[in-house]
């Protein structure tokens, strides 16, 4: 090498030498915060039209004022709508939301400065084709864990007859015209459905979200209207006392009288049919509780066979692993002394119960039946627990299955 190629080589390793020695020590990075998403955080299953009343008939020129409990709260909402039965398409004239304070549960009242416009692809309003839902666009709207959302929507009509979720366990209100913007004053009472109105996702740093899928008790029959005191909803409770990042929506996708086997003489589609709408559709699904079977047994009169129901559950569990969502079986709970009770049946609902705890098919299990049956005659309901029809549990019934369930399965 020649001295001038020497000279500059001592030169550049000297050079590098000092930036090395000048260089800034490497700071520990702090440890990531989950990037906030789209978590569901309250879902109504929704149904065709009842053979009467209000969904039967729709509504033309009326605003509906509805309430959803939300489990997890966020920065952001956005609103799902359905007319996932209707038979033509259904216009929306305007929409908002507005959080409402805790001592105005049961009222259609909301702070007027609270109330924010819904936009739907940047309109106002929008028509969703039948058979279809619609999501609107991200509302900039801070709303608290464990509160109320008020959705007013008006529909100028007429819509035709109404998807709905009946058993909604939380008074709905109506207005003549478009009182969207409305404090409450033009209100009245409907009912306790659900019309349109099947789902509300925020933006939250929580895990994700738990679907609880199955039928009427799960629905929440016969639990206090406007007390949220269903087990999912206790269950969101628990949720919420761990920290933040632990933390899970939870979706109710429960519906009264819903069947695995078959939709005849059942509201709503066969739990199969309707999983993808009411369980895969949902955003940041983790995973899904699966209370189903006890109307197969009973309006059969123990005619289903076991086979059947687990034949049904395994479809549950590959279409769920295939979505990468885990699946959660729960025992069935004791019916012995309901309208449709037989000996048949309850060997039937034995012998499912043993699969469901014994198989190892599920990620994990959930014993409700344990969690609420009378420990001195195991085929019927804690008297304690039982709503008085030896079929649904009471709202402490509903406490003690939310107790049942360990947090680290679902979240």
């Amino acid at each position: 090498m020649s001295r001038t190629r020497s000279r500059i080589a001592v030169g550049l390793a000297s050079a590098f030498t000092s930036l090395a020695l000048i260089a800034p020590l490497p700071v520990r990075a702090e440890p990531a915060v989950p990037h906030a998403d789209w978590v569901g955080s309250w879902h109504a299953a929704m149904t065709e039209p009842a053979g009467s009343g209000p969904s039967a008939e729709g509504f033309t020129d009326t605003t509906l004022r509805q309430v959803a409990h939300l489990s997890v709260g966020g920065d952001s909402v956005r609103v799902r709508l359905s007319n996932a039965y209707g038979e033509t398409p259904l216009t929306v004239g305007s929409v908002t939301v507005a959080p409402r304070s805790d001592d105005a549960a049961g009222t259609p009242d909301v702070d007027a400065d609270a109330l924010t416009p819904v936009t739907f692809g940047g309109e106002t309003s929008v028509t969703i084709p039948a058979g279809a839902d619609w999501i609107s666009d991200p509302v900039d709207l801070t709303v608290r864990d464990d509160s109320d959302l008020v959705v007013s929507m008006y529909l100028p009509g007429p819509t035709g007859p109404a998807t709905f979720h009946s058993q909604g366990y939380a008074t709905s209100f109506t207005a003549p015209g478009d009182a969207t913007t409305d404090p409450g004053r033009a209100f009245s009472k409907l009912d306790a459905s659900r019309y349109f109105l099947t789902g509300v996702d925020v933006t939250t740093r929580a895990k994700g979200s738990v679907v609880f899928f199955g039928d009427s008790i799960t629905d929440g029959d016969v639990s206090t209207v406007d007390a949220n005191l269903r087990y999912p909803d206790q269950v969101a409770d628990r949720l919420l006392e761990r920290p933040d990042p632990l933390r899970c929506g939870v979706l109710n996708s429960g519906i009264s009288g819903n069947r695995l086997l078959t939709d005849a003489g059942s509201w709503g589609d066969s739990a199969l049919s309707r999983f993808d709408r009411d369980v895969l559709s949902r955003p940041g699904v983790r995973s899904v509780v699966l209370l189903e079977g006890i109307n197969d047994i009973g309006s059969s009169q123990g005619a289903v066979e076991p086979e059947q129901l687990i034949g049904i559950y395994r479809q549950f569990i590959a279409r769920a692993h295939d979505a990468g969502i885990k699946v959660i079986g729960a025992t069935l709970t004791p019916f012995e002394g309901a309208d449709y009770y037989t000996e048949a049946g309850e060997a039937d609902r034995q012998a499912v119960n043993e699969w469901i705890r014994t198989s190892g098919e599920f990620d994990a299990v959930v014993d409700f039946d344990a969690a609420v049956r009378d420990p001195e005659h195991p085929t019927r309901f804690l008297p304690a627990y039982d709503v008085g029809d030896h079929l649904h549990p009471n709202d402490a019934g509903f406490g003690a299955m939310a107790a049942a369930i360990d947090l680290r399965t679902i979240c």
